[in-house]
């Protein structure tokens, strides 16, 4: 697979360089003093926020991460050169934890964001520093210090301001297609989704967005049954809710799938209730007028704009781009509770 949500790594520090012990040994000056300079500092481990990054795919080739360390003192007061940083670049929405304690450490939301998760060591101090009344040739010199070191794990939720929840075969990666420039993998059976898959969706008149399709849930998702369970962490991240329906279904399936939805989600995080949402009764070319204006009715009780759409011919898709657009306007202005 090409797409990883979570992913366990171990970061080194660079350790310190060794004070250097040395004398001044110089023509016509008898008896020069201590010189020996200090070691350099050991390089930092530093997570990075990458935009371009939307897997940790790459943790599973390197788990190790160390940074270099730092060169010792030499003579004539000479420091030693410090330890190269070690860079460690994770993607947008990244959340770090202690692998031990399970302490989160930083949520990494922020383009570029960076975090110090290692602190290289000190360098050690020459024997000039040991120099005194008493004691005008010191021998003495410190050892440079380990750099800090730590397992860590880090769990992706990936940052979308819209996400496409449904259950298979609704149509979401169709819809996410027509939508944006995104290709997923579109197929007449369940779970041709198998990872979060990302598009953007331009507007004529306002920013563009982030559309995340979701792998397809279940009834049972939240317990770990299905797919649902393993990528339900994504959807926390979304600013609206978008319930992609399959209304070609015979009787009343499309209202059972959508109280499916919401109790999943209701059963993983209650606050996702509360969330800006929108239906979608999708798959129109398959069902009659009357029987569409019916499916219509049934769902304006739930108090959520409902719109009727056709991912497959492109029915209603200009009023459902500018009904997301509205919705995420709407959010951006509201004042947080």
């Amino acid at each position: 697979m090409g797409f990883a949500d979570e992913a366990k790594f171990y970061v080194g520090a660079g350790k310190g360089g060794n004070g250097c012990v040395s004398f001044r040994r110089e023509k016509f000056v008898p008896r020069g003093g201590p010189n020996g300079g200090d070691g350099g500092k050991g390089g930092d481990v530093y997570l990075v926020a990458d935009p371009g990054l939307h897997s940790l795919i790459d943790f599973r080739f390197r788990s190790h991460f160390k940074a270099e360390s730092g060169q010792g003192g030499q003579g004539s007061d000479k420091h030693g050169r410090g330890g190269k940083d070690c860079i460690v670049p994770v993607p947008l929405g990244s959340i770090i934890r202690d692998a031990e304690t399970g302490q989160v450490l930083v949520d990494l939301t922020e383009p570029e964001q960076r975090f110090l998760v290692a602190k290289g060591g000190q360098g050690g101090l020459g024997n000039r520093h040991f120099a005194s009344s008493t004691n005008r040739a010191p021998r003495q010199s410190t050892p440079g210090r380990e750099g800090e070191e730590r397992w860590l794990v880090v769990e992706l939720k990936l940052l979308a301001d819209a996400g496409l929840v449904g259950l298979p075969n609704a149509g979401k990666s169709t819809l996410l297609s027509r939508l944006s420039a995104a290709t997923p993998k579109i197929a007449d059976y369940p779970f041709t989704t198998l990872e979060p898959q990302l598009g953007v969706l331009h507007f004529r008149h306002a920013e563009p967005c982030v559309l995340a399709d979701i792998p397809g849930l279940i009834e049972g998702a939240h317990q770990g049954i299905g797919l649902g369970h393993q990528f339900l962490r994504h959807i926390e991240r979304t600013a609206i809710l978008i319930h992609v329906v399959d209304a070609g279904g015979e009787g009343d399936k499309a209202l059972q799938d959508y109280q499916v939805l919401l109790e999943e989600l209701a059963a993983y995080n209650e606050e996702l209730r509360r969330r800006p949402q929108l239906i979608v009764l999708n798959k129109i070319d398959l069902i009659e007028p009357e029987r569409l204006k019916e499916q219509e009715q049934v769902f304006a009780r739930f108090g959520v704009p409902v719109l009727a759409i056709s991912a497959l011919d492109g029915t209603g898709l200009d009023a459902l781009k500018e009904e997301i657009r509205a919705m995420l306007a709407r959010t951006q202005t509201e004042e947080p509770a």
